[in-house]
């Protein structure tokens, strides 16, 4: 997973709410077996209309999405995040968002940042002149040219993971000499359990 400092960059001002995952990635890209190419469907009905704010040249490669209330809404399909990162973006700024989609979010490196509503319609506008947001995730701050600084939560387990790209993989591999010592200690003191593996 890739490690999360500091995400800059134009925002795209989408603003939505209730955008459920079926909105964010249909269930009929759900076909592939990799992840790869899935920003492809993100959005599909919406990129239907040529003039979408998706496909907007200025927005190409931008790497913050607004959306509204209750993103990520609607069935637990871990693409959504999947989706959203293979179309570039790193990280949603929203005022809230689905348990689920939280979760899956965070554990494919997608970072979510919730702020109140009056605070997401103020960096709509920054967006939406076409000016740079930061998102500073180790202070734990959204900033933007004009002087707008917005603090925001996040668990601090969850920050830790983000900040170091750590997955659930990677954080069981760091437990690798604690594990090892364990199942030493095991096959010394309880050798017929760790003998079954082997039968």
């Amino acid at each position: 997973m890739q490690a999360i400092d500091t995400i800059s960059g134009r925002a795209v001002p989408f603003g939505a709410a209730n955008v459920d995952t079926d909105v964010i990635i249909p269930a009929r890209f759900l076909k592939s077996v990799t992840r790869d190419g899935l920003g492809k469907g993100a959005f599909a009905a919406i990129r239907e209309n040529p003039d979408n704010l998706f496909d907007a040249p200025e927005n190409r490669g931008a790497p913050i999405l607004i959306a509204g209330d209750n993103f990520g809404c609607g069935s637990s399909r871990e693409h959504a995040p999947w989706a959203l990162m293979d179309l570039g973006f790193r990280s949603v700024i929203a005022p809230s968002f689905a348990d689920i989609f939280s979760g899956n979010s965070f554990k494919n490196g997608l970072l979510l940042v919730q702020l109140p509503q009056a605070q997401v319609d103020r960096l709509m506008e920054v967006a939406e002149q076409g000016q740079p947001i930061t998102i500073d995730l180790e202070n734990q701050v959204v900033t933007t040219p004009f002087q707008d600084r917005f603090e925001f939560p996040i668990d601090a387990f969850r920050k830790h993971c983000l900040l170091n790209g750590l997955d659930e993989i990677s954080l069981t591999l760091e437990m690798g000499k604690a594990i090892t010592s364990h199942e030493a200690r095991l096959a010394k003191e309880q050798p017929w359990i760790a003998g079954a593996a082997h039968r």
